[in-house]
């Protein structure tokens, strides 16, 4: 049917592979948006969207709600999304749970809009727009890239989180650990004799 391509670096255009789509993931079509507008009322299940990321897991039902149409030959995709997922703390690898809520206002042009030989230069009008091929684009794989976006950078389960031991990798949250504290470090063990014969001789 067709598949969207997303800006990646400036001036370059990254494609998102084919895949087999299942009956209920929903395809805005610029024949049927060039009529009316699409009213968009969804809620999808976790393990209903392909997020192509081991790093969360959706934990609750994804809420869209969302207005589609064709603006000047381009798909235009504004509304909201909620849902929570669960990911890793990075200090002590405990299960977060994060809440996702992101408004979006996005365009899509056609790939056929732009020549062959054209080098696309991107400029600040240009950051919320991608592109598609065909006729037209899964609303799944928008929701999909959105709650990616969404995503904190670093997460933290608590801001006094203690983390792992580096020795025998214990959770210094949940309980204290027999390895030495001050665990020396062999390449400073020069430094160390100097300051032990520095204190002989005081």
């Amino acid at each position: 049917m067709g598949a969207f391509l997303d800006m990646g670096d400036a001036g370059h255009i990254m494609k998102i592979p084919g895949r087999n789509w299942s009956e209920n993931r929903m395809f805005l079509d610029v024949n049927e948006l060039a009529v009316r507008k699409q009213r968009i009322r969804k809620s999808y299940a976790p393990g209903t969207l392909d997020f192509h990321s081991g790093e969360f897991r959706q934990v609750d039902p994804l809420e869209v709600r969302a207005t589609a149409e064709l603006v000047d030959n381009q798909i235009r995709i504004y509304g909201n999304l909620h849902t929570r997922v669960e990911l890793v703390c990075a200090r002590c690898l405990d299960t977060v749970v994060e809440e996702i809520s992101r408004d979006f206002d996005l365009y899509y042009r056609p790939m056929t809009s732009i020549a062959v030989e054209e080098e696309v230069q991107l400029n600040l009008d240009d950051t919320e727009i991608a592109f598609f091929e065909g006729d037209g684009l899964f609303l799944a794989d928008i929701l999909a890239e959105q709650v990616n976006l969404s995503l904190p950078m670093k997460v933290i389960c608590r801001s006094d989180c203690r983390g792992l031991c580096p020795h025998c990798g214990s959770n210094l949250n949940n309980e204290e650990c027999r390895c030495e504290k001050n665990a020396s470090d062999p390449r400073l063990a020069p430094l160390a004799r100097l300051k032990q014969d520095w204190f002989k001789k005081q």
